[in-house]
């Protein structure tokens, strides 16, 4: 085990490297920067693979020899020859495994352990910083496929390099100096052999790699497809979308069935060329060696020697065209997964970015404007100031902007105009971990991670006690429910999991869950958006208290349609169409009589209903 362990610890997946806002899009450059660190090891495992093709050439050149020398009598053999043999047999029994044994250590336990996890941590380093515009762009599973998938197949291409592509390319060169040693002349098939046998690699090579990466792309998108009806399983469900789901995973899964069709067709041409091609070898080679024997030009050990170099070549060959195919399957692998892994970082922070000074928690916004690249919605050139502890309401029609507002805040995307500053610092100026560190935000999809109850609230400050997280729970009315929590294997209360994006709890449940966390967080800049929309009236109203004891302080903004949650804030905006129309105190806007008084009058149990609003215009 000690060996193993020495060997596996050769090189450091996790060795501290830059980490690069845009990586090589080119597939050598990207392989060669992620190789760095094992460069020294390369060296060593490429020069084995050659040590080893020449022990395998020697010992059928040595198989000749003894052939030869049985032309004499047993005891001449053994007179003449026996320490040859017995230092031959030595080589065979223990040098021989011993630099085998080497040659796969190298292989198999410090390179590609090391190689794939080096790859995957970095690339799923490299995912993480992209921004949240970009996810929303793609199925998570294609994702996550990708981050799966491409580190095993760029370790399987350096392990096929090193096993079967170093090796047979030192074989071959010891096998025509060989044939060479006996007579010139038996070099001329293995040269016209070579020549057609690299024809059939360039014709195999250039269509199996884009038919991979065709193939490999097909196998994304299959479980992006199916990752997306497992994860909304409910509106499945409650659609009773069944047979809809499956047509929609048959359509990517036929795709990639006939991707990977396309594929194996060219493996089966390969492989019949190659019988053939190798057919022709064996007995131009082997049919010349008896000539010559014939003729009295070469030994029986000569012949006996390149009949066996002849059949270990037909065997090989095969072996190095699935190498080598493989090879460059594994490449095409890679490639697709780079259309996520090498995609450059959009959304980074300035070279010169400090984090974040809070002194007061001052947000100024002025002439914001955000369309997500279209022509219309998001926000249109608004400006706001939010005095240091103020709280602020944002009310408007789906769509008018309230979100965007909030997202451009915490910089999930890069406004296309204008600025937000926090204490006199542009938020685009400032590191994006540090300014986030000082928003503590409720959101009205409160998806929990799937970890235990425990992890998720500590989620908002990981070094927090227990104690801390305990009284952040009762604070958010949430601890009384935790306590009765039962997970499938048994774990109770606050050790109980949650289920992926917490669907094993209800709506309110999550909610409460989630303000706890922010609760713990106590950030000083709070957003609240729909923060108790999952939530009943009881249960509102019972942290109703909780919720106006989170902002004291604090400069909040808060976004909500129950307009009883924000009636009591200091002030109140109205957004419609990207723009603010009215700004004020609750009385201040009835009296008024505009946009927020309507919204007032329609609303029904405190909650304003803007769809039907919004339908009636």
């Amino acid at each position: 085990m000690r060996l193993f362990r020495f060997f596996e610890g050769l090189v450091d997946p996790y060795v501290a490297h830059p980490q690069q806002d845009a990586p090589p899009r080119r597939l050598l450059p990207f392989m060669l920067d992620y190789s760095r660190p094992f460069r020294g090891i390369f060296a060593v495992a490429g020069l084995l693979s050659v040590v080893v093709a020449a022990v395998e050439l020697l010992l059928i050149w040595a198989m000749g020899w003894v052939v030869d020398i049985l032309a004499a009598s047993p005891e001449e053999v053994w007179r003449d020859h026996g320490w040859t043999l017995i230092a031959l047999g030595v080589f065979v029994l223990l040098i021989r495994p011993a630099l085998q044994a080497l040659d796969v250590l190298i292989l198999n336990n410090a390179i590609m352990p090391n190689y794939g996890t080096l790859f995957r941590w970095r690339a799923h380093r490299h995912v993480l910083r992209q921004s949240v515009g970009w996810f929303e762009d793609d199925f998570a599973g294609r994702i996550a496929n990708r981050i799966m998938q491409t580190p095993p197949a760029a370790g399987e291409a350096v392990f096929q390099i090193f096993d079967a592509l170093t090796y047979s390319l030192a074989y071959i060169v010891g096998a025509f100096f060989l044939l060479g040693r006996s007579d010139p002349w038996m070099t001329v098939p293995l040269v016209v052999w070579f020549g057609l046998w690299l024809l059939l690699m360039r014709w195999t090579v250039k269509r199996v790699q884009p038919a991979s990466k065709a193939a490999s792309d097909a196998r994304s998108f299959v479980t992006g497809r199916v990752v997306d009806s497992y994860t909304n399983i409910h509106s499945v469900k409650m659609f009773a979308h069944h047979d809809r789901e499956v047509e929609y995973g048959r359509e990517a899964i036929e795709q990639a069935r006939r991707t990977f069709a396309a594929e194996m067709r060219i493996y089966t041409i390969m492989d019949v060329a190659l019988t053939a091609l190798n057919g022709l070898l064996i007995v131009s080679v082997v049919g010349i060696a008896l000539w010559f024997w014939g003729l009295g030009l070469a030994s029986v050990g000569a012949v006996a020697a390149a009949t066996a170099l002849t059949l270990r070549l037909n065997a090989m060959t095969g072996w190095i065209m699935w190498a080598l195919t493989s090879f460059f399957q594994q490449l095409g692998i890679v490639a697709e997964g780079m259309e996520t892994i090498a995609q450059p970082i959009a959304l980074t922070d300035a070279p010169d970015a400090k984090p974040l000074a809070l002194t007061e928690g001052r947000i100024e916004i002025d002439r914001l404007s955000h369309h997500y690249g279209k022509g219309r919605g998001g926000l249109d050139a608004i400006s706001l100031n939010v005095a240091p502890g103020e709280k602020i309401g944002l009310v408007g029609r789906s769509g008018a902007g309230k979100s965007t507002l909030v997202k451009l805040l915490l910089r999930f995307y890069d406004a296309e105009s204008g600025a937000i500053r926090i204490d006199g610092q542009d938020v685009s100026g400032v590191t994006q971990e540090s300014l986030r560190r000082a928003i503590g935000m409720v959101h009205q999809d409160s998806a929990l991670l799937h970890r235990s109850v425990r992890e998720n609230i500590l989620y908002g400050r990981p070094d927090a006690s227990d104690d801390a997280m305990i009284e952040a729970a009762k604070r958010a009315q949430a601890h009384d429910f935790i306590l009765g929590l039962q997970d499938s294997e048994g774990r109770q209360g606050y050790d109980a999991r949650v289920g992926e994006r917490g669907v094993k709890l209800s709506g309110g449940q999550r909610q409460r869950i989630a303000l706890a966390r922010v609760i713990l967080k106590d950030a000083p800049i709070l957003v609240l958006d729909e923060a108790t929309s999952a939530l009943d009236s009881e249960v509102e109203a019972a942290i109703q208290d909780t919720l106006y004891g989170m902002m004291e302080g604090k400069s909040v903004i808060a976004i909500a349609h129950r307009l009883s949650t924000i009636a009591h804030l200091d002030r109140i905006l109205v957004l419609d169409e990207g723009r603010i129309v009215e700004a004020g105190t609750h009385a201040e806007l009835l009296d008024r009589g505009g946009l927020y008084a309507g919204f007032w009058a329609r609303q029904s149990g405190g909650f304003l209903a803007l769809d039907e609003e919004e339908a009636a215009e």
